[in-house]
Order: C-alpha cells, then sequence, then structure tokens
C-alpha cells in the first residue's frame, strides 16, 4: 500500500501545472478563434445552408434570314433538377423519382455517376423538357421529394424536316471531352452550347448569361421563401446572310439527292445559301438525344452530320479545267494550242482516253472549255507541270481553307512536287500530271472552295472571304476573336489578263447552249455561264477488280453564275453518284432562276413606287393640274420633279424602262 504520507515531487507536480495550462491555453484560443476570428466565415456558411442558389437560364439569341425572317427561336420548356443537399441520402428516393418522371433506375443512376466529381451544390439536370403530368407530380411531392427542382428555360425551336440544318447547326449539352478543352473553361456540366453550325461558331455571342435566384429553405431543404434575384441576360439574335427563297430553292433542287449546294454572293462573299445531305433534324439534339438515335447518325455511311459544302474532300473533275485554262493563258501557252481529239492521246508512255470515244476533233482552249475536251487538258496539262498547275490552283484559294466563319471546314489537297515528297518521299513523275488536268487524281477540294474559286476568276481576279453572319451583327470586341478562329486565304486577288478574263467566261456560257455539255441548264433571258464537271471516286481498274465495275457512279460537279462577267451570283452544286455534271447543272439552273426572278421582281416593285413618286411631282408641277386623284385630295409634297435615270418622258405619260438581270 502507498504510505498517505508521500507526496508527489515538486518537479512533477509543476510539469502537470504547466500542461494543464498549456492545454486550457489551447482550447480557449481555438474557442476565440471558432466564435471570433471565423464567426462570420462560418455564419456564412450557415446562411449558404439555408439559402439555395437556383439557377435562372438564359435563353439564346434568335437567328433570322438576310430580310430579317425568323429562322430559329426559342420555345418555352421545364426542367427537372437534382438537388443535393449535403448530408440527405437521396438513394431510398430514387424508385419514387424513377416512376413519377418515367426513367429508369439505370438512367438516373447514369447521371448520377457522370456527375459524380461535380460540386455538391450544383444542381444536376435530370430530365430536360418535362411532360405536365411530370411537372405535377413533381409539385405535388414537394415534401417527400424536395431534392427535385423545376427551373424554367427557353428551348431551341428549329425549322422543320432538316431545312438548313448544317448551316444552323444544334445545340446540345457540353460533353466532357469540350470541358477538358481551354476553350469551354467558362463551361459547366450540364450547360447547353452551340455542337456545330452557325449555333457553334457564334455561341459565345448567342447564349447570353445566366442569372439565378436565392430561394430560402427549411432544414429539411423545402422552399420557405425567396430573397433576392439576378436576371439573366439573353443572347444576341443573328441577322444571317443568306436569303429565305433561294435556301428554299437549293433545298428543293437538291431535294433527297446526296451531295452539297452553296450559293454566294461574289461582290461580298456572302453566303445566299448553304444545302447538304442527308440532313439531320436539329430539333432531336435540343433537348438530351437518345444513345440509340446518335448512333444511328454516326454509323450512317452517308454521314448526315457532316456538312458536305464545307467539309467534303473530293476530286473536282471537269469543274477544275477552269483552273486550268486559267493557268494555261497566264502561262501564255492555251491562246494558240490546238490538238486534235481522236477519243485519246498518248503522253508519257500511257494512252489517255476521253470522255467523248469518238473524239472532238480539232479544239482550241474556247472549245475546250464548252465541250469538255480531256485530250487538251491532258496535252495542256504535260505543258505545264504539275508545279505550275499547283501555282495557279493556289492561286484561287485551292489547298487552303476560305476562311468561312463554320467549324471545321476543310483545306483540300492540291498536288505538287513539295506536297509530294513532303507527305510520301518520293519525287513527282511527269507522268502523273495528266490525271490533275481534268480534275482527277490525288486532287481535293470541297464545294466552298470551287465557287469561291470560279466566282473569283469570273470577277477577274477577285476572291471574298466567304461568311454566313452580317460583320455589322457581331460585337466590335469580338470580331478579331472570331475572325482569327476561322483561318484561311480570306480576302485575296491575283492578276488575270483582260483578254483571258472574257475568253474564259464567254466559253463557260456556251456550256449551257447546244454547243456546251450541258444546254438543259439554259435559261432563256438570263446570262448564265458555267462549267460541268464528273469526278471518279474509284478507278475504273480498281472498280472492275473489286467487281464495281457497274455499280460505282461517279460524283457529278456543277459550278455556275450569272452573269458570265462580275456576277451577282454564284452556284456550286456536288452530287454524289450523279454520274454526269449536266445533272448537276440542272439542279443549279433552278437555284440561278430563283435569284433573278426575285431581283427582277424586287427591281420592278422599286420602279414601280419611284414611277408613283414621279407621276405625283409631275402633277405638282402642272399649274393646270387637278387638285384632286381618284377623288382623294392629293399629298402636300410641293416640289417633287422626276428623276431622269428612273423616268423619261413620253406623250405627257412617265415610262419607266427596266433593265434586264442577267
Amino acid at each position: 500500500m502507498f504510505n498517505r504520507d508521500e507526496k508527489l515531487p515538486p518537479l512533477r507536480l509543476a510539469v502537470i501545472q504547466y500542461a494543464i495550462a498549456v492545454i486550457m491555453a489551447v482550447l480557449v484560443f481555438g474557442l476565440w478563434r471558432l466564435q471570433v476570428v471565423g464567426g462570420q466565415n462560418y455564419h456564412a456558411l450557415a446562411e449558404a445552408n439555408r439559402i439555395r442558389k437556383v439557377p435562372i437560364l438564359a435563353p439564346r439569341g434568335k437567328l433570322f434570314d438576310r430580310e430579317g425572317r425568323l429562322l430559329v427561336d426559342n420555345y418555352p420548356s421545364v426542367s427537372c433538377f437534382l438537388i443535393r443537399e449535403q448530408g440527405h441520402d437521396i438513394t431510398p428516393d430514387l424508385p419514387l423519382i424513377s416512376r413519377g418522371l418515367h426513367m429508369t433506375a439505370d438512367q438516373i443512376d447514369a447521371i448520377l455517376k457522370r456527375y459524380l466529381k461535380a460540386p455538391k451544390y450544383q444542381p444536376l439536370p435530370l430530365k430536360q423538357d418535362i411532360t405536365p403530368d411530370e411537372e405535377e407530380f413533381i409539385e405535388a411531392h414537394k415534401d417527400e421529394l424536395p431534392e427535385l427542382e423545376t427551373i424554367q428555360e427557353q428551348r431551341r425551336l428549329y425549322p422543320r424536316d432538316g431545312f438548313a440544318a448544317h448551316l444552323i447547326g444544334y445545340v446540345g449539352e457540353v460533353s466532357e471531352d469540350m470541358l477538358n478543352d481551354s476553350r469551354y473553361a467558362m463551361y459547366e456540366p450540364g450547360d447547353v452550347v452551340g455542337r456545330s453550325g452557325v449555333e457553334a461558331s457564334y455561341d459565345s455571342i448567342l447564349r447570353g448569361e445566366d442569372g439565378s435566384q436565392d430561394v430560402v429553405v427549411d432544414s429539411h431543404g423545402r422552399e420557405v421563401g425567396k430573397i433576392g434575384t439576378e436576371p439573366a441576360k439573353p443572347g444576341q439574335s443573328l441577322k444571317l446572310t443568306i436569303d429565305l427563297d433561294i435556301q428554299r430553292a437549293a433545298e428543293n433542287a437538291l431535294g433527297d439527292r446526296n451531295g452539297a449546294m452553296i450559293a454566294i454572293d461574289p461582290h461580298t462573299g456572302e453566303v445566299l445559301a448553304l444545302v447538304s445531305r442527308p440532313a439531320f433534324d436539329p430539333n432531336q439534339f435540343s433537348v438530351r438525344i437518345s444513345r440509340g438515335e446518335w448512333s444511328k447518325y454516326v454509323t450512317d455511311p452517308d454521314h448526315p452530320l457532316m456538312d458536305k459544302a464545307i467539309q467534303a474532300q473530293l476530286a473536282p473533275g471537269s469543274t477544275f479545267k477552269i483552273i486550268m485554262s486559267l493557268a494555261g493563258l497566264e502561262e501564255g501557252i492555251a491562246q494558240d494550242m490546238e490538238v486534235h481529239c481522236s477519243g485519246g492521246v498518248n503522253l508519257f508512255g500511257t494512252y489517255q482516253r476521253c470522255w467523248v470515244h469518238g473524239g472532238h476533233g480539232a479544239v482550241n482552249i474556247n472549245k475546250a472549255i464548252y465541250q469538255s475536251c480531256d485530250v487538251f487538258f491532258y496535252t495542256l496539262a504535260a505543258r505545264l507541270g504539275i508545279d505550275k498547275i499547283a501555282y495557279w490552283a493556289h492561286q484561287v484559294g485551292l489547298g487552303s481553307k476560305t476562311g468561312i466563319d463554320l467549324p471545321d471546314e476543310v483545306s483540300g489537297t492540291v498536288p505538287s512536287t513539295e506536297w509530294k515528297w513532303k507527305n510520301f518521299h518520293q519525287k513527282y513523275y511527269p507522268g502523273e500530271v495528266t490525271s490533275v488536268g481534268i480534275g482527277q487524281g490525288p486532287l481535293t477540294v470541297s464545294p466552298v472552295q470551287m465557287v469561291r474559286a470560279l466566282a473569283g476568276i469570273a470577277s477577274g481576279g477577285v476572291l471574298k472571304r466567304p461568311h454566313v453572319v452580317f460583320p455589322a451583327e457581331i460585337p466590335a470586341d469580338d470580331r478579331q476573336a472570331i475572325r482569327d478562329s476561322f483561318p484561311g486565304s480570306g480576302d485575296v486577288s491575283f492578276q488575270i489578263a483582260p483578254a483571258d478574263w472574257e475568253m474564259i467566261t464567254d466559253s463557260m456560257a456556251e456550256v449551257t447552249m447546244p454547243i456546251g455539255t450541258d444546254p438543259s441548264a439554259h435559261l432563256e433571258g438570263i446570262d448564265f455561264a458555267g462549267k460541268t464537271g464528273s469526278a471518279q471516286t474509284m478507278s475504273n481498274a480498281l472498280a472492275a477488280k473489286m467487281g464495281h465495275a457497274h455499280s460505282i457512279k461517279d460524283n457529278a460537279w456543277f459550278v455556275g453564275f450569272a452573269p458570265r462577267r462580275n456576277p451577282d451570283i454564284a452556284v456550286c452544286i456536288l452530287f454524289e453518284a450523279g454520274e454526269h455534271g449536266r445533272l448537276a447543272g440542272r439542279l443549279a439552273a433552278r437555284v440561278i432562276e430563283a435569284y433573278v426572278n426575285k431581283q427582277r421582281t424586287l427591281d420592278h416593285n422599286l420602279v414601280a413606287q419611284q414611277q408613283k413618286k414621279v407621276e405625283v411631282g409631275a402633277l405638282w408641277s402642272n399649274p393646270a393640274a387637278p387638285s384632286s386623284l381618284g377623288g382623294k385630295p392629293l399629298p402636300t409634297q410641293p416640289g417633287q420633279k422626276p428623276n431622269p435615270e428612273l423616268a423619261s418622258i413620253r406623250g405627257g405619260h412617265f415610262t419607266v424602262p427596266v433593265q434586264a438581270q442577267h
């Protein structure tokens, strides 16, 4: 037993006392730090637990055509979001949620896993565009399921039947790959973003800024009040350069044929119409598209999601002969060149056939264009050589992007000695040049490149950067950044002798005449020039070897414009497996005709308005004029005189000469 008289040594007692004092000091310091120093911070955290931020989604800007006609609108929609309150286990509620929202447990589980790393305070999009009965279910179960929140939003409403789908594009939920890209640093999971077309190119302008509403909730997460709102800022609407009437004409002309069509104004580069087939329905993407539907799109061999007007890289066939003609004339070779076409020619030890088996007889540059003689251009290519051909192809913008303000434009391929060495470490042999001379071989282009190139030649050597949004529509602070995001050759010019310019355009005008390759595209009373083209998708030898000699059809091309020089409209059509360029030409002619007829109508209406003004002015300038017209008082507009540029006086009447549009 311990002796009652034993006492702790003084040193040990002092150590224990100091230890107790230190512990008390630590506790006091911690209490002071918690209540005094961190009081405000913890108060804010407590408020955050009491106040929930509900997002107010900004409506996207609308899209209009060049005349202000509505193309893309928004419609009101309700979406269901999942609020993940800290400490609240939602697992027991999942069966009830899945039944009420008509979702499977696997669907909800997939959403939870997708947003597993998202911050707890961020609402998760559970189901978009819910039905009225699903909205009533959420309202009726507010007490049982406080984690469900409905949010009003504006959802995209696109034209039906895929009208202008590739030009307009579509929106969709931002993907994980996009979130890992620095360009999408401002987005969060669940955000809606433009995924293609104008929707993607101008997403930063169209999307606006989301707002939020502060909602007071109780300890169970139930809403008990609202204390503040930060309103959303709607996105800016945009006016596109396309003309709804011309777009409709192009859509109807191409119909259900696979391919693409693009029409531009060569003076400005404005895209008047853009069509790609097959199309898709952008409305399917406004609400999250199912995995099955997405799989159908991406596995379809006809590539409905590809904008073939700017993304198809194919041999241009005989449409390239216009660029060959430019090269031959500007290099001083083609002016006096004449060949005899008997159906083929032997060059570099190989017999090259012409598309006309009996031959074209004596052929000069003029006849070579409107009759599209292969023998002439085989021979011209051999005399020019691949590098001179490549030089002039680059001059008219081939081999590089045009800079059109649509995503994922391709650059195509222009072969040369440098190109072959860089890509294959091989020498370019002279015998390889002949196929390039007729737009075949490794040469590839896109429709937007071809329409710009041939419109540039017809414009005397001026190439404009194609664009689908008027620059004035873009905020000044964003113009350069948007322009830089679409690199390309842009606005350029090259020298072309007036005589060469006239010869090429006159010869192209004869293509649609009885002596040309496509008289079916002729438009009476319209100065319409163009060039047909047929391009192999597979060599005849390879097709025969694979047993497809009769099933593989050539692609049909046509590039045309009106009038023949300094045109107001240029059209390129790619008709996949169309076989003959003339079949594409008659389709392009329908678009040209629609454009010219519209311009004539507009001019006629303008002239009629001017004529009325002139007649009223003449009445005022005549002292003997009546004081009323048709029983109604005349308007009080003194001193108006007829415009000599619009009218001429004949026999006391004003007649207005209407100039025919070419």
